[in-house]
């Protein structure tokens, strides 16, 4: 009875081994751990920050910061050019330079990139993580854009501003980018700005059920615009809008009397007057 009781609790001790031993493969294979990995065609630059390892050899590993000019400062080697090689091609030119100088036999390197400074881009304004991000691997506005949590529903704008850095402006159509439109996906570089503004208002008063601001969509009319304020009150008439105006860039402001179909413009000031009868 006893000798059953043991094989019984070995065979429950190996299950739960092989278990735990399952989990960690799994873990192993996750993207938290795969984050680890620097990308392949990641490309080291001004300001990256290295962690180099030198297996059975803990005094050589250490965090270097590669230089404004493209090197880094290696104990025993001194100074070794680094930018514009990859994680592995470094690995191996560290690894001849400690050969070749005698300090390791048949040394292992790895270098493991812990803060991307020279391939980094930005995404501002109104998105839900404005910041600046590591530039791993190729990226395009729709992946900038992803990277930063999306664009602030009802506050973002739908048109964005890529800020390349040669100093270039580019509109983008986040309407046309979101339904799929390739000329609005352009590529994102390093130094890139993304920014995303606030949407443009309208401002709604009188005779509405809820006068206030409210978002001016894309090609919005004047029947819409009251829609948006909650329609008429019951003596409110449509036929009888006037919206102050402002003139871009004098900043001149006048009268504007308006019809149901007519387009509302950013920041126009509705006033929707009482029927007469």
């Amino acid at each position: 009875m006893m000798n059953e009781l043991m094989r019984n609790g070995l065979k429950s001790c190996r299950a739960l081994l092989l278990a735990l031993a399952l989990l960690l493969a799994l873990a192993l294979l996750s993207p938290a751990f795969a984050q680890v990995a620097s990308p392949a065609d990641y490309r080291i630059g001004a300001g990256d920050l290295l962690r180099v390892a030198v297996f059975d050899h803990p005094e050589l590993s250490s965090d270097v910061r590669v230089s404004q000019t493209g090197t880094l400062t290696y104990p025993l080697i001194g100074e070794l050019a680094a930018g514009g090689m990859s994680p592995h091609e470094l690995e191996k030119a560290l690894a001849r330079a400690l050969a070749d100088g005698g300090f390791v036999r048949q040394p292992q390197v790895s270098i493991l990139v812990i803060d991307y400074q020279s391939g980094a881009f930005a995404v501002l304004g109104q998105v839900t993580k404005p910041g600046r991000y590591p530039l791993t691997t190729s990226k395009k506005v729709i992946d900038a854009l992803a990277d930063a949590g999306g664009v602030v529903n009802l506050v973002g704008a739908d048109e964005a501003t890529l800020l390349k850095h040669n100093g270039t402006r580019v509109s983008i159509d986040l309407i046309a980018l979101f339904q799929g439109e390739p000329r609005q996906n352009l590529e994102v570089a390093a130094g890139d700005t993304l920014y995303v503004p606030r949407a443009p208002l309208f401002y709604v008063y009188g005779a509405v059920q809820r006068p206030g601001a409210y978002r001016l969509e894309r090609g919005m009319t004047v029947f819409q615009a009251i829609s948006a304020g909650g329609g008429l009150t019951p003596k409110g008439s449509d036929r009888r809008v006037v919206a102050k105006r402002v003139d871009y860039p004098g900043g001149k402001q006048h009268d504007v009397t308006l019809q149901g179909p007519d387009l509302v413009q950013a920041d126009d000031v509705l006033k929707v007057k009482e029927s007469l009868f």
